[in-house]
């Protein structure tokens, strides 16, 4: 979907590079292996935020096969780390939905202050230079500033924006989107959402109602939930995306502001803790600093960021 520039994703996750690569690579690069070794291996990978449970796993694989003889050196070791961890990233559809016939609707979720409305605007100028329609639903009710800000984006992306008064019902104004949508044969409808914290019950059921109007309006959607969380959380985000998940039929993640966090490692730990795939990644602060995510690509810029950094 997205225009994929591994050195653009480099640059991206250097914090997380060395944080993850260059603890691990300056731990075991150049050495035998032995078990004392392969302990301080656990500790690096907890430090880059992979998680107890990952941390644990990946170093009894790297035990098992030095044992077995396979593995005997810190350079192999760093290969198989590297093979594990992509192995872990995929699975399940990492490509955004497309709706067989009519608008395709993309559902957009998270807690404020995760990024939210701008990874809207990122999603929206991808989509917009594949030659493809936007019109975006500014659900965001709640918050005059979010609106605003919004509509902002869509002035400054060249596209329409459907909005209700401030304190408007959310579900009304996805509703009266979804269809403007269908009436102008709009390729794809964004709808940004309030930004909930996932503490609160009633608004997590008015995530409900947003996706029942939508629903009757245009079958088939939201044919894509998206949450948004913000890497620079860390392990924290887990709590968030568990509980999403459960109430808003969560079917992708968007991690943003990948590009402030030494924390890169978490992307591990999030995808193993909810079965959820990545489908998309911030690494700036501008409309075109989107990538759609690569476990192949994101792996090996951990690592070559790291060599980069020296």
């Amino acid at each position: 979907m997205f225009r994929k520039a591994l050195e653009a994703l480099k640059r991206g996750v250097q914090r997380s590079a060395q944080a993850l690569g260059g603890g691990v690579r300056s731990l075991l690069m150049g050495r035998d292996l032995d078990e004392a070794l392969i302990d301080r291996l656990e500790t690096a990978l907890v430090s880059a935020d992979v998680g107890v449970t990952v941390a644990r796993d990946l170093v009894e694989e790297v035990r098992g096969e030095f044992r077995a003889g396979r593995v005997t050196q810190g350079a192999q070791a760093i290969d198989l780390l590297k093979s594990r961890l992509k192995a872990r990233l995929r699975g399940g559809d990492l490509a955004l939905a497309k709706a067989p016939s009519g608008p395709t609707v993309v559902l957009v979720v998270g807690v404020n202050g995760s990024g939210k409305t701008t990874s809207v605007a990122k999603i929206a100028k991808a989509l917009r230079d594949e030659g493809r329609s936007v019109l975006l639903a500014a659900a965001d009710t709640f918050r005059a500033g979010a609106v605003a800000q919004l509509s902002i984006w869509a002035d400054r992306l060249g596209v329409d924006i459907v909005k209700g008064s401030p304190g408007a019902d959310p579900a009304s104004v996805a509703f009266d989107a979804a269809t403007a949508a269908v009436a102008r044969g709009v390729d794809t409808l964004l709808v940004d959402t309030a930004g909930r914290l996932h503490t609160q019950e009633g608004l997590m059921r008015e995530l409900g109602k947003i996706r029942a109007v939508i629903a009757k309006r245009i079958p088939g959607g939201p044919h894509e939930t998206l949450l948004v969380l913000d890497a620079t959380t860390g392990q924290s985000a887990i709590a968030q995306a568990r509980i999403f998940k459960d109430t808003a039929q969560v079917t992708g993640l968007f991690l943003a502001k990948l590009d402030g966090t030494a924390r890169g490692g978490s992307v591990v730990a999030i995808r193993e803790a909810v079965g959820v795939p990545v489908k998309l990644v911030g690494v700036g602060e501008t409309p075109e600093d989107v990538q759609p995510f690569d476990p192949e690509a994101f792996v090996e810029a951990l690592f070559e960021g790291e060599i980069a950094a020296g």
